[in-house]
């Protein structure tokens, strides 16, 4: 038997009598040291292959930008709170996502299904709730809203009223434009709106 051998043979042997455990591969291995524990595993991290979207509501000039880092990857024109029940502002993110969503009147409780004529459209995506309660006139009867209260994006039979200050608080889209930006977001996605 030549040196090479026998090397590993011993070691293992000299190993188990010294009460450690040598994996003979690894003695076989010239110049390796028995007792050294094996290098650590390469920290990798793994760089999304596009930066993370954010979404950035400019409430004065009506315009709601989707940005890829600081890419513009999509721009909506969009209708937002009217006085007395504006649209939040702050840092926020998406909550709660739901399509075809039942609309339900924020002081009556009436409740409208899925339909043409739900004034949410066929898309809901939820940023901010308040649990404090609001009151105040709507330009057309004194509301108060008892418990919590959220505001999101969502589409609108009102074609009319994109461009505007006409809702209470909520951000209101195309539909066609609130069903792409439902497919874009995830919650999470981080939410800015600006006075």
């Amino acid at each position: 038997m030549n040196r090479q051998a026998i090397l590993p043979l011993a070691l293992a042997l000299f190993s188990c009598l010294a009460g450690w455990w040598v994996e003979p591969a690894l003695a076989a291995a010239p110049g390796t040291d028995p007792t050294a524990i094996g290098p650590e595993p390469a920290a990798t991290t793994v760089e999304p292959a596009f930066p993370p979207l954010q979404l950035i509501l400019d409430r004065r000039s009506r315009l709601l930008k989707v940005m890829e880092g600081d890419r513009e990857r999509r721009r909506f024109r969009v209708g937002v709170g009217m006085p007395g029940w504006e649209t939040p502002v702050g840092s926020f993110s998406v909550i709660e996502k739901t399509a075809y969503p039942i609309w339900e009147h924020p002081a009556k409780g009436v409740r409208i299904p899925p339909g043409p004529t739900n004034p949410l459209g066929s898309r809901w995506i939820g940023f901010h709730r308040d649990c404090k309660g609001r009151r105040g006139f709507n330009g057309q009867e004194h509301l108060e809203v008892k418990g919590c209260v959220t505001s999101g994006f969502h589409g609108t039979p009102n074609r009319d009223s994109v461009g505007g200050a006409v809702s209470h608080g909520c951000v209101r889209l195309f539909d066609e434009d609130v069903r792409e930006l439902f497919e874009m977001v995830q919650v999470g996605t981080p939410v800015t709106v600006l006075p």
